[in-house]
C-alpha cells in the first residue's frame, strides 16, 4: 500500500496542483489553501456555487502566487506584508485574514464575472479545529473542516464501474490518493503512517454538489453526477461519504510512492 499522488489547492477551490513532495504542517500541507475568494461581506466563496473558480490556476511560493486563468492575463500577486486584516467566514467560522490587494480582486472579479477578493492565511492568521475529533493546538486552513483528505484508488474504481461516464479522481480534491488496498478500506482506519508522518483518521468526508464540478471545464455536470450514482451506495445517517479526512499527528515530508502503514 503506498501513496499515489499528492495534490494542492492553493486558493480554497481553485484547480488542483499535483505535486511529487510537500511538507506537512499543522492545518495541512505546505501551500494548500492558503489563499481563498471571498466576496464584499467576507464571506467565502467556492465551486459549489461558482465552478469557473476551479478554473484558476494558482502557483505557490515563499513570495505569493502566481494566477492564470482561460483568455486571462498571468498574474503575480506577493504575500500581503501589511499587517492590516480583514474578517472573512468560512462556514461557521470567521478568520482574521489579509487582504491580497487591488490588482488581485480585480483580475478575480474580471475571470469570474462578480465582484471578489482574494484572502490570505499567514503563519501569524490561526483557524482553530472545532471537531470533537480534534485536540488542543489543531488548526485547519481554509479548507472546510479538516487539514486533509485521503481517498483509496480503488474506491473511484468501484464508482466508475456504476457510471455510464467516469469520473476524475479530481473531481472529489483530495491531497492523498492510495493504492494497493481495497475500495473504501480508509473507512475503517483509526490512525496511519505516510512515509514519516503519522495522522489520525478523523471523520468520512461527507460530500455535496461540488462533486459533480469537472474541473477541466468548470461546469457542473448536468445529470448531477457522480453524486446521484453515490447516493445509491454511499449514503449514510451523516450524508453521502467518499473518502476520509485526516488530522496530522505529527510533522515531516510526504512523497509519491511512500509506504502507508494502518496503525489502528
Amino acid at each position: 500500500m503506498h501513496l499515489s499522488a499528492l495534490h494542492l489547492y492553493p486558493i480554497k477551490s481553485s484547480a488542483p496542483l499535483a505535486v511529487e513532495a510537500a511538507r506537512v504542517q499543522t492545518r495541512g500541507l505546505e501551500y494548500d489553501r492558503r489563499w481563498m475568494v471571498v466576496d464584499a461581506d467576507g464571506r467565502f466563496i467556492t465551486g459549489r456555487e461558482l465552478p469557473r473558480l476551479t478554473l484558476v490556476v494558482a502557483q505557490p511560493g515563499p513570495e505569493g502566487l502566481s494566477l492564470s486563468a482561460p483568455r486571462m492575463p498571468t498574474l503575480s500577486v506577493p504575500i500581503p506584508l501589511a499587517e492590516a486584516t480583514r474578517p472573512v467566514t468560512v462556514w461557521k467560522n470567521e478568520v482574521a485574514a489579509k487582504p491580497a490587494g487591488a490588482s488581485a480582486d480585480q483580475w478575480l472579479s474580471e475571470f469570474l464575472q462578480r465582484p471578489a477578493h482574494l484572502v490570505h492565511m499567514d503563519a501569524a492568521v490561526t483557524r482553530p479545529m472545532t471537531d470533537p475529533k480534534s485536540q488542543a493546538g489543531d488548526e485547519v486552513s481554509f479548507a472546510d473542516a479538516f487539514p486533509l483528505l485521503l481517498i483509496s484508488r480503488a474506491a473511484l474504481e468501484g464508482l466508475n464501474e456504476r457510471l455510464a461516464k467516469p469520473v476524475s479522481m479530481l473531481q472529489f480534491r483530495p491531497n492523498l490518493v492510495v493504492d494497493g488496498v481495497a475500495a473504501h478500506a480508509e473507512d475503517g482506519w483509526k490512525r496511519i503512517r505516510i512515509g514519516e508522518v503519522e495522522f489520525d483518521v478523523a471523520k468520512a468526508c461527507t460530500r455535496c454538489v461540488f462533486t459533480t464540478v469537472d474541473p477541466v471545464r468548470g461546469e457542473k455536470d448536468p445529470d448531477g453526477e457522480p453524486l446521484r450514482t453515490l447516493i445509491g451506495y454511499r449514503r449514510t445517517p451523516e450524508g453521502v461519504t467518499f473518502g476520509q479526512n485526516l488530522i496530522p499527528r505529527s510533522l515531516g515530508s510526504v512523497r509519491v510512492g511512500d509506504a502507508v502503514q494502518v496503525l489502528a
